[in-house]
C-alpha cells in the first residue's frame, strides 16, 4: 500500500461513522500533515455509501493539532438536491473535537466551459530541475516530490524580508502516485508556509481554516496519472496574528484542477 492510502484509510465502524489513525509517515513539526487531515475527512465522504457526484468543494477548519493515534470521523450527508449534495464531517480524538469540514459533491453534467485563468508558461520542465533536498525537514515533505521555479524553502532563516511570498514548483507524491480526488487535497495544502518565504524566520504558525475549490473531474485526474502537477502560491495579507495564502494546481495541458484558500495563525 501506498503511504498516502494508509494514511487516510478508513473503517466503517456504523452507520455513518469510520475509524483512522495517525501514521509516522506524514508527521509535521506538530501533529499529522494538515493536508491528510483534510485528505482524510474527505476520504470519508468519497467512501460512504450514501455519498452521489463528485467533490467540488470542501472547506477543512482545524480546531486542533491532532495526536498520535487513533481517531473517529462521522460522515452525513445533511441535504441532497438533484445537482449538488452537501456533507458535514467531524473527527474526535480522545473525546474532543479536532476538526471538522463542510464538503460539496456535484453531478457534473457537460456545458459551455471557457477558463479564465492561465497556466505560467515557459517554465522548465519537472526533470530538468533538481528535486528539493528534504533533509531535516518533517516527515510529510519527505512524501513529495518538489522541484521549485521560484519560492523555494530558505536555505537560511536571516531575518531579511523579501519583497513577495510567490512559489512556483512542479510536485507529485514520492513515491509516484495516481492523483485522484483525496491526493489533490493533500496536494492542495503542500505549500510552505508564506510567512517563511517572505519574512526568512520561523515563527509558530497553524493553518486555521482552508478551502479547496476542486475543478476537475475524475477523467481529468485520470488523465494526470502520475504526471506531477504545477502549484504556484502566494500570500495576500499579514496582518495581526493571521496570513492568509492562496495557491493554483494546474495539471498536463495547462488544465485548473484546483484552487486552494487558507487562513493561518502565527506568533511573534
Amino acid at each position: 500500500m501506498h503511504s498516502f492510502d494508509a494514511a487516510i484509510a478508513l473503517t466503517a465502524t456504523k452507520v455513518d461513522h469510520f475509524r483512522g489513525a495517525t501514521t509516522p509517515a506524514y508527521a509535521n513539526m506538530v501533529g499529522p500533515f494538515g493536508g491528510t487531515t483534510g485528505a482524510t475527512l474527505l476520504q470519508a465522504a468519497l467512501l460512504h455509501p450514501a455519498r452521489l457526484g463528485q467533490p467540488i468543494a470542501l472547506t477543512v477548519n482545524f480546531a486542533s493539532a491532532l495526536n498520535t493515534g487513533e481517531f473517529e470521523i462521522e460522515a452525513r450527508a445533511v441535504r441532497t438536491n438533484r445537482s449538488t449534495q452537501h456533507w458535514v464531517i467531524e473527527l474526535v480524538q480522545a473525546g474532543e473535537v479536532a476538526a471538522t469540514a463542510t464538503a460539496v459533491f456535484a453531478q457534473r453534467r457537460e456545458t459551455w466551459s471557457a477558463p479564465e485563468a492561465v497556466a505560467p508558461v515557459n517554465l522548465p520542465p519537472p526533470e530538468a530541475l533538481p528535486r528539493a533536498d528534504h533533509r531535516g525537514r518533517p516527515a510529510w515533505v519527505q512524501r513529495y516530490d518538489m522541484r521549485f521555479v521560484e519560492g523555494g524553502m530558505p536555505d537560511a532563516f536571516d531575518g531579511q524580508e523579501q519583497p513577495h511570498s510567490r512559489s512556483c514548483l512542479w510536485v507529485r507524491d514520492e513515491p509516484p502516485r495516481p492523483l485522484d480526488f483525496a491526493s489533490l487535497a493533500a496536494i492542495c495544502d503542500s505549500f510552505f508556509p508564506r510567512i517563511f518565504m517572505r519574512r526568512r524566520k520561523v515563527a509558530p504558525i497553524g493553518t486555521v481554516s482552508l478551502t479547496t475549490y476542486v475543478h476537475a473531474d475524475a477523467a481529468m485526474l485520470a488523465e494526470q496519472g502520475e504526471q506531477p502537477v504545477l502549484g504556484v502560491a502566494r500570500a495576500l495579507n499579514f496582518r495581526n496574528g493571521y496570513f492568509d495564502q492562496s495557491a493554483k494546481i494546474w495539471g498536463s495541458g495547462g488544465q485548473l484542477l484546483a484552487s486552494t484558500h487558507q487562513i493561518v495563525y502565527f506568533r511573534e
